[in-house]
């Protein structure tokens, strides 16, 4: 077990909350705890929640009672707390109230309705010494009522209210209520030097007080030692321990797969494995209908994109990946599709998945190579591979689907599909055809023929050739050469114009522009204003197209609505637009009439370098003239969402660091041969990621990229470290602790070694050195791709 000494100035993490491979948490309430090192009224080292919102805060937090002084913050402590051991459920901490005292706080939180600790006190001076300990409970509920004294069966515990919750804090060691100005259980402590005592608590907090009593005195009752060893045995067995000789980076990596493993919450009756939650953070967890459908969008399913994401961040436990695969596999429809985010509680986007599938099964081989698991999932995922080309998502049958809805994209904010922001253009997301997800689909195309070598399809591969060589020649379509990127194309028209307004004024019942094209564009209609007037638009558009009339119409259900207004894309594209009838406006409204720009470049479209679609020359110029360009997608902090900032109000968007398509964009890097460039990269996010966990100890959906301050929510799985991208720059391939894979040399400027089960590997900046748990060493003094396994016992 690696001991950390980490204190409130380096990268931390500390939430705690039930881990799933050791319980069954609660999916419609669980309780999830934050670590904090210092802060707070009164200023303690403290553990709270809000138990989903059911409270303004309910803290624990101990005082100690020395020589007549109270002592609870840690800036009077002799020594600061020092975190020494991390896991999803469990925390340790050090400190030192006073010279010659040593304490030790373990955390454990053993289900989701119980968090439970115990306290070692060590007397290290030479004389006795004489201390009380108070554990103070302090809750600030919205309904209900604070903690306070109580008997249950002749212990003295503190009971209080939040909403329909009880919370019973119980310790051990006969205490007594606390006489200080917070609700607290006190123990008079005398230690002779030398000597230890440990105390255990707990935090039970159910619906009816005496099961809250019953289920803390259980889980004090329970044997620590043994589930902390427990704990570790299984931390020890699926995580990767990396040394870089920097504790910044090897702690980073260690709570970003703490984190990881934390988001998974079990399995139910509708998905058979363990599923995820996005974020898992003390303001969520709680389902007010009682079953988890009511939960918001961070807690109601699982997407392919995150699921990808997720899936390297925890390289050791490629189990659970497998079960995520499978957990799609068993919502399949049967025409093959599946549904984008199956959640828990039986939670539904209801459109397709996006084709994420096929890469993130493939991983999971490679880490498990299992031709059995190949076999399993092969037919439903060439299944859904071929429900993207139905007619409803090719609207134009040219084998280049389209996408059904922004969530697809794994960028939501997009500003040429969010139709929320003003500054957003909002186009209808179906009349255009992106090169991102036909790379997406080339690649599940090309893993697919892989599989189906390998489980005896081979028949298959006819079928998935051709469609690959469609999808190949729609994205060299989108290939600009002169600006060195792809670029979105009109559905219909296959073209990529710029846009421009043709008009802007106040709302009339009718308007005649009399504006023709160059070339057929599709227009957008943008109606600024509020209140019910808005709610019902309709509007008619008369124009030609290749020298025929033409027009269409617009009622509410074509409109996106946002407190901005409302947007509407034209089905038909136009060479000339002549009159314009609008009604169910007021006439304090105003109207926009634009054409589409498809020019817009952003993130996405570097999809096509993971998915192998450029050749060397096209790639080298694409890495160089457009990823490694300052002036477009090098900013100091990662690749940014898009090149440039159109207006100030889109900063946070267009500058956003996501850490998933760096991660994309960077495999693609490796693949072809780019491992320095991909290192540089890496080392941009990390100068991100860190300050953030160092300064406000939580990872972040985003972080910008020209500043590195953390955007969005605290503890995504968006902004997790990328772990799995760490070890493939490294050049590091774990299959099992029996075999391991080495690509290529060390790119980083210093040794890494790593740690799983037992095994060892040293990447040095001369050779590379592999030692097996039985000692077994082996040293590769080249830089070729190397199969490094453990030789057979004799």
């Amino acid at each position: 077990m690696r001991e950390w000494n980490l204190t409130s100035g380096d990268p931390l993490q500390l939430t705690l909350a039930a881990d799933a491979r050791l319980c069954d948490p609660d999916y419609s309430n669980d309780h999830i705890w934050q670590l904090d090192l210092s802060g707070g009224e009164p200023c303690a080292l403290g553990l709270r929640t809000t138990y989903g919102l059911r409270a303004r805060l309910m803290r624990i937090f101990p005082r100690f009672i020395i020589s007549g002084k109270i002592i609870n913050d840690p800036a009077d402590f002799a020594s600061p707390p020092i975190v020494r051991y991390f896991a999803p459920n469990f925390l340790e901490v050090d400190f030192s109230p006073v010279p010659g005292a040593a304490i030790c706080l373990e955390y454990w939180a053993a289900g989701s309705n119980v968090v439970a600790g115990r306290i070692s006190l060590s007397n290290r001076a030479v004389t006795p010494l004489e201390i009380g300990l108070e554990l103070v409970g302090q809750l600030l509920p919205i309904a209900g009522q604070p903690m306070s004294p109580a008997q249950r069966q002749s212990v003295s515990v503190l009971e209080g209210r939040a909403e329909n919750l009880t919370p019973v804090l119980y310790l051990t060691g006969g205490p007594q209520p606390g006489p200080g100005p917070y609700p607290a259980l006190l123990v008079p402590l005398e230690l002779p030097p030398g000597n230890t005592r440990q105390i255990s608590w707990a935090l039970a907090s159910l619906s009816d007080p005496q099961a809250s009593f019953d289920l803390a005195r259980r889980t004090v009752a329970r044997p620590f030692d043994a589930e902390r060893a427990r704990i570790e045995l299984l931390t020890q067995s699926q995580t990767i321990d990396i040394h870089t000789g920097d504790q910044d980076w090897d702690a980073t990596f260690a709570f970003s797969q703490k984190t990881a493993f934390s988001l998974f919450l079990g399995q139910s009756e509708h998905l058979p494995n363990s599923s995820f939650v996005l974020v898992r953070q003390p303001d969520l967890g709680y389902s007010r209908q009682g079953d988890g459908s009511d939960h918001q969008h961070f807690w109601n399913g699982q997407s392919p994109f995150e699921s990808y994401y997720l899936s390297s961040l925890i390289p050791g436990a490629p189990e659970l990946t497998c079960g995520l695969i499978k957990n799609f596999l068993a919502v399949q429809d049967q025409d093959g599709t599946i549904d984008a985010k199956p959640g828990l509680a039986k939670q539904r986007a209801r459109f397709l998945a996006a084709p994420y599938l096929v890469s993130l099964a493939w991983n999971c081989y490679q880490r498990n190579p299992d031709r059995n698991f190949l076999q399993q999932i092969y037919p439903g995922l060439h299944q859904f591979f071929w429900a993207w080309f139905s007619p409803q998502r090719d609207h134009d049958h040219n084998g280049l689907p389209e996408w059904q809805h922004v969530s697809q994209t794994g960028f939501e904010d997009n500003p040429l599909f969010d139709g929320w922001h003003a500054w957003a253009q909002g186009i209808e997301i179906t009349t255009v055809q992106s090169p991102a997800l036909s790379a997406a689909l080339y690649r599940e195309a090309s893993l697919l023929i892989k599989m189906a070598e390998l489980v005896g399809r081979t028949s298959d591969q006819v079928l998935l050739r051709k469609q690959s060589a469609i999808l190949q020649k729609g994205i060299e379509a989108c290939w600009d050469a002169e600006n060195v990127f792809y670029h979105y194309a009109d559905r219909d028209t296959h073209l990529s114009l710029p846009g421009k307004i043709l008009s802007e004024r106040q709302a009339a019942p009718e308007l005649d522009l009399q504006k023709e094209f160059k070339q057929p564009t599709r227009l957008i209609l943008r109606i600024h204003g509020q209140g019910e007037a808005l709610k019902r638009p309709r509007v008619s558009i008369t124009g030609t197209f290749q020298g025929q009339e033409q027009s269409e119409s617009f009622d509410r259900h074509d409109f996106h609505f946002s407190a901005a207004g409302a947007v509407a894309t034209s089905k038909k594209v136009y060479d000339s637009v002549g009159h314009f009838e609008f009604n169910g406006l007021s006439r304090r409204d105003r109207i926009t009439i634009q054409t589409v720009d498809l020019t817009v470049a952003d993130h996405t479209l570097l999809l096509p370098l993971w998915a192998g679609i450029p050749d060397e020359r096209a790639a080298h110029d694409l890495i160089y003239r457009t990823i490694l360009d300052a002036e477009r997608f090098d900013p100091p902090y990662g690749i940014p969402a898009l090149p440039r900032v159109f207006v100030q109000d889109a900063d946070p968007v267009c500058l956003s660091v996501h850490l998933p398509w760096n991660q994309l964009i960077a495999e693609g890097l490796l693949q072809y041969g780019y491992r320095k460039e991909a290192a540089r990269l890496l080392a941009h996010l990390m100068s991100a990621i860190i300050p953030n966990l160092k300064r406000s100890h939580a990872f972040y959906r985003t972080y910008h990229a020209e500043t590195g301050a953390g955007q969005g929510e605290q503890g995504s799985l968006h902004g997790l470290a990328p772990v799995g991208l760490f070890l493939q720059v490294l050049g590091v391939e774990i299959l099992s602790a029996k075999e391991v894979r080495l690509h290529g040399e060390n790119p980083f400027p210093w040794p890494v070694t790593v740690k799983y089960r037992g095994l060892t590997i040293s990447r040095l900046l001369t050779h590379s050195e592999v030692i097996f748990a039985n000692g077994q060493s082996i040293q590769i003094n080249h830089p070729a791709d190397t199969l490094v396994s453990l030789d057979p016992l004799p």
